[in-house]
């Protein structure tokens, strides 16, 4: 899916290379330019963008205003502005992303990336979501796994455990995933650190308790 993207800035010639940049990086689409904020207003309402490059000093009034006035469409703010109240603004205002002028396209591209990204991510998740999507929606960053650990089995240990129906001991998941069983307590014990799972010992007969897992909703 094409995004949609309108420019405003108050400077002609900068809304003009800032709209080349946007025009190079593959799936964005330039459907217009504004030079105040009254333009950006009006521009919006006619072309409905996914995305506003918004510049805060504009002749009628600040792009923070323009931000906080517009409702349904995504805003990347681009300034000079480098204060931290204006950038703290921005971010209370919704803003997805600020880029401090002068920036090179490629700057801009990385952005525009991100921006995609996610994007796309909201489209192939849902109805419902996990914290785990959520988390990448929002950038949130995990710590590497421990050594001798991937990813890819560890989210089958994780999916394993998530749709147990009550709580499963390292043999049960072994079992599940085709793991062996000192490999299924490694990720297991793992997920504990991470304070996605919870131990949850039982005690037999034997007086030593079995270790058993819970996925943490």
């Amino acid at each position: 899916m094409t995004v949609k993207v309108l420019v405003v800035d108050d400077d002609f010639m900068v809304a003009r290379i800032h709209s080349g940049y946007v025009a190079k990086v593959r799936g964005f689409e330039v459907v217009g330019t504004a030079h105040s904020g009254a333009a950006a207003l009006e521009a919006v309402a006619e072309h409905h963008p996914d995305l506003v490059l918004l510049d805060i000093y504009l002749p009628d009034m600040s792009g923070l205003e323009v931000l906080n006035r517009l409702h349904g469409v995504d805003v990347l703010m681009i300034s000079a502005a480098r204060d931290l109240p204006t950038v703290r603004a921005a971010m209370r205002g919704g803003a997805v992303s600020y880029l401090i002028k002068p920036f090179t396209s490629g700057a801009l591209a990385e952005r525009l990336a991100q921006y995609a990204d996610t994007h796309k991510q909201l489209t192939t998740i849902g109805p419902e979501v996990r914290q785990d999507d959520i988390d990448r929606l929002f950038g949130v960053t995990r710590a590497p796994l421990p050594k001798g650990l991937s990813s890819a089995t560890c989210a089958l240990v994780a999916d394993a455990l998530r749709e147990a129906a009550g709580d499963l001991s390292a043999s049960e998941a072994a079992t599940l995933t085709g793991l062996s069983r000192v490999s299924a307590r490694r990720y297991l014990e793992y997920l504990c650190t991470a304070g996605k799972a919870e131990l949850r010992p039982r005690y037999g007969t034997t007086g030593r308790p079995e270790h058993r897992y819970r996925w943490m909703s």
